[in-house]
């Protein structure tokens, strides 16, 4: 019995607007991404007023992703997890709990990131003055 489904382009093309749904979602309804976009938003300003390098381009791309991806998921968790377990429970709560410090340590990541980028050039623009 052979059940696999023969691949089809305008299917796996298709399937980006479930992902792009996501984002949408993550957008309207969950209000830490605002303070995740304002931050991207200062850090890229940032990055083109002290001209930098593409290596920190890289670092800083990744660790905006990381902590995106990272609130993505943890925001899925919890609704799932209230879908699961709509009244009070301790496990449910551990999970969030976990899902939650995977938000920290990536913020915590990616603003040790952004110092280590910006820090020195900010220094050396201080000795300037």
């Amino acid at each position: 019995m052979n059940n696999k489904k023969k691949f089809k382009i305008h299917e796996r093309l298709n399937s980006f607007k479930y992902a792009f749904n996501g984002i949408k979602e993550l957008i309207d309804n969950e209000p830490n991404v605002w303070i995740h976009l304002f931050a991207t938003i200062l850090v890229i300003v940032a990055g083109f007023l002290f001209k930098i390098s593409l290596f920190e381009w890289i670092a800083i791309v990744f660790g905006i992703g990381f902590v995106i991806t990272l609130e993505a998921i943890n925001s899925s968790i919890e609704k799932l997890s209230d879908f699961a377990s709509p009244g009070k429970n301790d496990q449910i709560k551990k999970v969030k709990d976990l899902a939650a410090a995977g938000v920290l340590i990536s913020s915590a990541t990616a603003l040790i990131i952004g110092l280590i980028v910006f820090l020195p050039k900010i220094f050396t623009l201080l000795m300037k003055i």
